[in-house]
């Protein structure tokens, strides 16, 4: 897969990207980066965990580093889920989390075989 059917497959903007990395190698060098940031495992496990405060860390985090690589899906969900974690709404933030894990899933899923 190339980085462009990448952005096609998770509803990214490669366009966006572009503009924001300049090079389409940077484009593809920072994307594939993703697969080592751990701020969904410390969302995770802090949620897991009623670490309101840490988990809040973590999908502010992740929702930064989707926005500047614009992983669209995936941003908005780590968006919402910043926000009911902001709100101290711990019980909403584990009612959406599945949606945050999905869109991670098929983030790193269609990573995962990047060429």
């Amino acid at each position: 897969m190339t980085i462009q059917e990448f952005y096609a497959v998770t509803s990214s903007n490669y366009d966006e990207a572009l503009k924001r990395l300049m090079r389409p190698d940077f484009v593809k060098r920072f994307a594939l980066k993703y697969l080592t940031d751990t701020s969904f495992a410390e969302l995770t496990s802090n949620l897991e965990s009623d670490n309101t405060e840490v988990a809040f860390r973590a999908a502010h985090t992740m929702k930064g580093v989707c926005k500047n690589l614009a992983f669209t899906k995936l941003a908005n969900s780590a968006s919402e889920i910043t926000e009911l974690l902001r709100a101290g709404n711990l019980a909403a933030a584990k009612d959406y989390y599945p949606i945050v894990k999905e869109d991670h899933e098929m983030v790193i899923d269609a990573l995962s075989i990047v060429e």
